[in-house]
């Protein structure tokens, strides 16, 4: 199955490029157990969902923690028919038979309360699709729920749910977002925006 997704990184700093090449490092971990190709607009990470969040999630920490304001934008991917299969993307563990949605959302809260503690906090705006199937507003909801419990929902919005919390628990709650819900091995993607530092009053 394919997974992956295209990022892009903005510090709010005339300082950018500093931060953003600082805040690389932070991707060396991973550089094994992902395709990573770069262009004037994005950054694509191609890898099992778990890897692609752990490497989205350092690397934005990485530049928050500069104390700049700092967004990263991701358009993040799994299972599209058209894209081919890639020795990156071996079979998550996560599919398998369609559990029960209750059962989905109780592993996916058991995740988030596990995630690792960063110490920086962000907020995010996310939304769900889950392409090609019937019923998709029932995994939606579902999606929903699981959300509004998982301690960093913050509130609805117009088109997207809004996070805040520690760095860790924010990227976990949208990495089981995308792996809990839709279909095991069908199409589903995310709109991903997450901010931190930002001067703007809440």
């Amino acid at each position: 199955m394919f997974s992956g997704a295209q990022i892009s990184l903005y510090p709010m700093t005339d300082d950018f490029v500093g931060v953003i090449m600082n805040a690389l490092s932070a991707l060396d971990p991973y550089s094994e157990k992902l395709r990573i190709e770069t262009d004037d607009i994005s950054t694509l990470l191609v890898g099992t969902p778990d890897i692609v969040f752990a490497a989205m999630r350092d690397l934005f920490a990485a530049a928050a923690k500069s104390g700049k304001h700092c967004v990263l934008h991701a358009t993040i991917s799994r299972g599209c028919p058209g894209e081919p299969d890639d020795p990156m993307c071996q079979v998550p563990e996560f599919l398998g038979p369609w559990a029960p949605l209750d059962e989905r959302k109780a592993k996916a809260h058991a995740a988030v309360a596990a995630a690792p503690v960063i110490g920086q906090e962000s907020a995010a705006q996310f939304s769900l699709y889950t392409l090609g199937i019937d019923g998709h507003m029932d995994e939606i909801y579902g999606c929903i729920d699981f959300v509004k419990n998982s301690g960093t929902f913050e509130k609805s919005k117009n088109f997207c749910t809004k996070l805040r919390g520690d760095t860790g628990a924010v990227f976990s709650t949208v990495h089981e977002a995308l792996v809990r819900f839709g279909p095991p091995a069908g199409h589903v993607t995310i709109d991903l925006t997450v901010s931190a530092n930002s001067p703007s009053k809440r």
